[in-house]
């Protein structure tokens, strides 16, 4: 076959919107998993799992970014022509679950759950096609008092990890709050569905493109920085400034919200004025705050919606001041099971983006992770020796400890090279002499680093001594041992 006739070799490109995760980025998410769950579980709620992939219309029509192909999601069919899409959240998956068991569930019913969701959105800076969410619902409970304790689970899983008060603080706000404005403007009735919708999509969009661009998404529309136009709500001028000035309030207390909103927000500024009187009995008032900007862009919610934000300055590779946005949201959806069951079931949830959340709290300096050690290496010098290399690394594993042997071609100096970008804390090294002797050579690498910067020649020659050293073959596990808890801390 010519050059000319041979198969194109792929290109080795990432899609857009879509990112690998290196191991010690891996190992902080879990970390972070980890105190998530801690707090959830405190909580009372328990663990559930349900699939990537859902029948379509089980999604319901509360779809992201209709604008795009497939309505935000991403799509096809089966073999019987059924349309499958991946999920969008974990939210849908729930209510479908729900309804398929609710005669066998507890009421209410407590769960959180952690998974990838996708969404077929146009990426960019912080958007992500595939993402992680941390979930916490409670389905079956109509008081308020839901609500209100998911937006306590909100502060005390940020103060988990690590974020002061003072440095974030949830806001809540209610739909029908919204609703009685938009009604308010004429805006009322299945007549004006969409521009509802688009309304609140422009609302949600208010940390990301500031009160301009709400502004022109509310009226004909806004064109991005690549030149993409997005289609306004095409409210008339009068109709558009109620709801900037509305979004443009400040965080109100409890004590202030009835004030600012008389006549306005019905059933919905009593359930806020509820949820605000609860927290600041439990000692949260200082960090759950009312604030009429917060909407959310998903069309299933019915009632109080609510979303923490962390209000440090944090800063881009460039060094640059962003705003991160919201790192926790969620609110109520009475609707979404119904779809199912043909019955009332009041649910509410809460919401972590799990990677904007662990990047807000690296950028803050507030969770840090060291890079973990990588396992012990037992490096390979006589080829025809491999089965007593790998009988050593046998031996190290059988002992909990975290040990490879070297499986490359590479000689001794390559070898301790790769030991080093494992992040190695020690070899095992036996060539022909070490094995006439039954013994072994452990080479600490941690405490070899740092003899270059001993100067007194006592220390150092002792330090040498510690940094290298033979010990019987029998010995192996117990100075290998001795070796990682030098360096422990």
């Amino acid at each position: 076959m010519s050059k000319k006739d041979a198969p194109a070799r792929p290109e080795a490109r990432l899609p857009k919107g879509l990112f690998d995760v290196p191991a010690q980025e891996i190992r902080a998410t879990e970390k972070m998993l980890g105190t998530i769950k801690g707090v959830f579980e405190s909580y009372g709620f328990e663990p559930l799992d349900t699939p990537a992939i859902e029948y379509t219309d089980a999604l319901g029509k509360f779809l992201p970014d209709q604008d795009r192909p497939n309505e935000g999601v991403f799509s096809f069919k089966d073999d019987d022509e059924q349309w499958l899409s991946l999920r969008y959240d974990l939210t849908a998956p729930l209510a479908r679950y729900v309804a398929e068991n609710y005669q066998n569930l507890p009421k209410p019913f407590r769960r959180y759950q952690s998974g990838p969701v996708w969404r077929n959105e146009k990426p960019g800076p912080g958007r992500f096609r595939q993402f992680t969410q941390f979930d916490a619902d409670t389905v079956g409970a109509s008081s308020v008092a839901a609500d209100a304790e998911l937006c306590m689970l909100a502060a005390d899983t940020l103060e988990a990890l690590g974020v002061p008060r003072g440095q974030y603080v949830v806001k809540v706000n209610n739909r029908r709050v919204l609703d009685g404005l938009l009604e308010s403007i004429g805006l009322s009735g299945d007549a004006n569905a969409g521009k509802r919708l688009a309304v609140l999509r422009a609302i949600d969009k208010l940390d990301r493109l500031g009160i301009d661009g709400v502004r022109a998404l509310l009226g004909k529309g806004r064109k991005d920085e690549s030149g993409d136009y997005t289609k306004g709500a095409e409210l008339t001028p009068d109709q558009v400034e109620p709801i900037l000035k509305m979004i443009q309030s400040e965080q109100l207390s409890g004590t202030d919200f009835a004030a600012a909103l008389t006549g306005i927000g019905g059933d919905g500024l009593k359930e806020v004025a509820e949820i605000g009187a609860l927290v600041e009995k439990a000692g949260y008032g200082d960090r759950i705050k009312i604030d009429l900007s917060v909407v959310r862009g998903l069309e299933y919610y019915t009632g109080p919606v609510f979303e923490a934000e962390l209000t440090a300055s944090i800063k881009d590779d460039k060094g640059q001041t962003i705003r991160l946005g919201s790192v926790v949201s969620g609110g109520r959806y009475d609707g979404l099971v119904e779809r199912f069951t043909g019955e009332k079931v009041p649910a509410t949830g809460i919401s972590i983006g799990v990677s904007r959340l662990l990047f807000g709290l690296q950028r803050l300096g507030t969770y840090k992770e060291s890079p973990a050690p990588g396992p012990v290496v037992v490096l390979v010098l006589d080829r025809d020796r491999i089965a007593d290399y790998q009988k050593m690394t046998q031996t190290l594993r059988a002992a909990g400890l975290r040990a490879e042997m070297y499986l490359g071609d590479a000689g001794m100096k390559a070898q301790m090279k790769y030991a080093d970008r494992r992040n190695a804390p020690c070899v095992v090294i036996q060539g022909g002499d070490e094995k006439a002797k039954g013994e072994v050579q452990i080479k600490d690498l941690i405490l070899g680093a740092k003899l270059t910067s001993i100067e007194n020649r006592d220390d150092y020659l002792k330090k040498q001594a510690e940094a290298q050293f033979a010990v019987p073959e029998a010995q192996l596990v117990e100075k290998v041992r001795e070796v990682l808890d030098r360096h422990k801390t």
